[in-house]
């Protein structure tokens, strides 16, 4: 059985899926990118603006399945330039802890939604 997460406090899906599901002890989420959740507007200033509004909407579905950066054992980073890597990479790091840090894998692809820089998904377990 599937429970779908919602929050208020991530941008809603522009499309037909949700921002998270919850089945079993696992979250699986879809992928975030750097929406504001109350404007709707893209935080573009820097890339480390960027990847600070995508890890912010990530905790926010994270919490509303009263788990935290604690709980994700998997991450995927889809990036639309890897020289941008080393600075997604310190923001990135700053939510996790570096001995407990969830496994990744980090893509360079042609274009991502609204052709943001960077989006991120994760799979996190109670």
């Amino acid at each position: 059985m599937k429970k779908i997460i919602t929050t208020s406090k991530a941008p809603a899906p522009i499309g037909p899926y949700n921002q998270a599901v919850l089945t079993g002890n696992t979250l699986y989420t879809s992928g975030q990118i750097a929406l504001h959740p109350t404007t709707g507007a893209l935080v573009l200033e820097s890339i480390q603006a960027e990847t600070t509004q995508v890890m912010e909407n990530m905790k926010a579905v994270l919490a509303a399945a009263e788990m935290t950066f604690e709980n994700v054992i998997k991450t995927s980073i889809f990036i639309s330039n890897m020289h941008h890597f080393g600075e997604i990479n310190a923001v990135y790091a700053t939510y996790f802890n570096e001995e407990t840090a969830p496994a990744r894998e980090t893509v360079e692809v042609a274009n991502l939604p609204k052709f943001v820089n960077v989006e991120i998904s994760m799979i996190a377990v109670k």
